[in-house]
């Protein structure tokens, strides 16, 4: 292995041991980076607010002031510093951010015409030469003391006298200032990073039978810090929500504290602005290039949940109007598959009533039978708000399934009218309730005009069939919808 050796190191003056805390964003991840997408920073979508305040030693007039913690992914252009003691009798006259780094080819580059000490080995003899550096290419040239030039092609180990000028251990800001004041003044420093991010895994026990849902659930975060520097015994908060910054391009309330599932170890949940932050009362340590988890919630039982079947064999949602569609076979073809859903309310009635920041949920069901948990499927929620119900598609049932035919269709002027059969065929061992959803895609203007079930309207573009469909049997819902639109269109 080889080994590179600094004899003393050239260093201004620096601070003392610092107070840190972290606010890290979240990059919206609905779900977990892999290892090999960690190893890319730009993959990490997050960013992170570092304030830290440290002692240091002042000088009167004009001197130099280092900080050599901050981390390798700042953004210099968002440092605020501030001596909150004394904050009009320093000046910040200008500010250097310092990022060239020590590596084993710029320091040889360096020491060109400089001693240097080289030890490698020849068979079985380990070699000391000391010497000038002549040259780096294909190997190491020197001339030693006696004259001679020696070329080391194979190195174990280099001596250097010092760290030259120029060159740093780690990434370094350097302000310089202008003070009225001398010795131990407290300074606070305030800088954005990119390389950290947060996510939420949860983990759901459905106890699911026909007439009785209920679900167990609890929550990981999912820290990442790729900065550039580690951060030890760290206060730490997460904000979640969309915050808009114009490089790169990536709601008001009142503050309460209470998130009434948290331990005095877990996280605490605050309005900020139009965001949701949540604050860990301990502090942590932060390694760099390292994931940690952390429990968000403590587990939370007894949930009221709803398994339901949902079919929309057009397979269109968020429909966005321009023309009318007049193709008579548009969307001909049916999807026939039922998708499996299962729903909760994040209400305080319901045991939760918090806002729950986005993630990967992963459900597993009890199988009664041995006590095991089985896994029966994977989504991803958004940032929800207190109140909202969550939908969670698991996968297609097996034993139900649909088919949506067009019955008619006939075209007029300024209008259409189509007809449509919906069937589900039910061949489990007990009835089933199905969800038949119906987007109404050809123009916004339109009116059922027949229907043999009765619906209801979900949005201004679907509506809603609830049919209980027995065991083993069929059941068709029929419908017809006739669309309007001006001369012009």
């Amino acid at each position: 292995m080889k080994v590179l050796i600094l004899t003393a190191t050239l260093l201004l003056p620096q601070m003392s041991h610092s107070d840190t805390r972290i606010t890290i964003y979240s990059g919206n991840h609905q779900g977990h980076l892999d290892q090999n997408q960690l190893q890319n920073i730009n993959n990490i979508n997050g960013f992170s607010m570092i304030k830290q305040t440290r002692n240091a030693t002042f000088q009167k007039g004009v001197f130099s002031l280092s900080f050599d913690d901050v981390a390798e992914h700042i953004d210099p252009t968002t440092v605020t510093f501030d001596v909150p003691d004394n904050p009009d009798s320093v000046a910040v006259m200008d500010q250097n951010f310092q990022f060239d780094l020590v590596s084993t080819d710029k320091l040889l580059q360096k020491y060109l015409d400089e001693n240097i000490t080289v030890f490698h080995s020849q068979g079985n003899k380990h070699l000391e030469t000391q010497g000038m550096l002549l040259s780096t290419e294909g190997g190491l040239t020197l001339r030693t003391h006696d004259n001679k030039v020696t070329t080391v092609k194979n190195w174990d180990q280099i001596d250097f006298p010092e760290l030259p000028g120029g060159l740093l251990t780690k990434p370094t800001l350097v302000w310089l200032l202008n003070s009225d004041i001398k010795g131990q003044q407290k300074i606070a420093l305030t800088y954005q990073t990119k390389g950290m991010t947060w996510w939420t895994d949860y983990n759901i026990t459905l106890d699911d039978s026909q007439d009785n849902c209920r679900l167990n659930l609890s929550s990981w975060v999912t820290i990442v810090n790729k900065s550039g520097a580690p951060y030890d015994q760290a206060g730490l908060k997460l904000v979640a929500g969309d915050v808009n910054r114009s490089q790169p391009r990536n709601n008001r309330g009142m503050v309460r504290n209470n998130m009434a599932h948290v331990a005095d170890s877990q996280f605490s949940e605050d309005s900020l602005f139009e965001y949701h932050m949540y604050h860990l009362p301990r502090k942590v340590d932060l390694p760099n290039n390292s994931t940690k988890q952390i429990q968000l919630l403590q587990n939370t039982n007894n949930i009221n949940c709803e398994s339901k079947l949902v079919y929309n064999g057009s397979q269109q949602s968020n429909i966005r109007y321009h023309n009318p569609i007049t193709e008579p076979t548009h969307l001909h073809n049916n999807h026939t598959k039922v998708d499996a859903f299962l729903s909760f309310k994040n209400a305080t009635d319901n045991h939760l009533g918090i806002p729950l920041p986005a993630g990967r949920v992963r459900v597993n069901i009890l199988d009664k039978k041995d006590n095991s948990l089985e896994f029966i499927g994977e989504d991803s929620i958004d940032h929800t708000a207190t109140n909202k119900t969550i939908n969670l598609k698991l996968g297609n049932s097996f034993d139900v399934s649909g088919i949506r035919k067009q019955t008619d269709f006939k075209l007029y002027k300024n209008s259409l009218k189509e007809q449509f059969e919906v069937t589900i065929d039910n061949q489990k061992n007990q009835h089933q309730q199905v969800e038949i959803i119906e987007p109404l895609y050809r123009w916004s203007q339109w009116q059922i005009t027949e229907h043999n079930e009765e619906y209801s309207q979900v949005n201004s573009s679907t509506i809603k069939f609830s049919i209980d469909v027995p065991a083993g049997e069929k059941r068709t819902v029929t419908y017809t919808v006739m669309y309007e639109w001006p001369n012009n269109k």
